[in-house]
């Protein structure tokens, strides 16, 4: 059974900064891809960032230049940081794993983060 552990969600101000750590409970993690996604109330769910087994990165154009993923093999552990962050990035952020050679995804529960002032 694999689970998906987000953490590192909150309330901040326009032009903080927050990183959320995601802990996956999966055995030879470095193999699996990984993704943050987020929905906003009203608005479906989205790619915000996706890192691959190796550390290739892909970000959402409207996330790029603030938000970095990256990703801890050791430690079971993918993270977010979010810089500038601003009142649309508002949002459930939800960790999501896939596995390399295909089959289920599996996502965690998810964590608020909410900019405002």
């Amino acid at each position: 059974q694999v689970q998906l552990v987000e953490s590192g969600g909150g309330l901040v101000q326009p032009g903080g900064s927050l990183r959320l750590s995601c802990a996956a409970s999966v055995s030879r993690f470095s193999i699996w891809k990984m993704s943050w996604y987020r929905q906003a109330p009203g608005k479906q769910r989205e790619l915000v960032a996706f890192i691959s087994p190796g550390g290739s990165t892909n970000y959402a154009d409207f996330v790029k230049g603030r938000f970095t993923i990256s990703r801890d093999n050791a430690k079971n552990t993918v993270y977010l940081q979010m810089n500038s962050l601003k009142s649309e990035d508002t949002a459930v952020y939800y960790c999501n794993a896939a596995p390399l050679f295909g089959g289920m995804n599996y996502w965690g529960e998810g964590t608020l983060v909410t900019v405002s002032s």
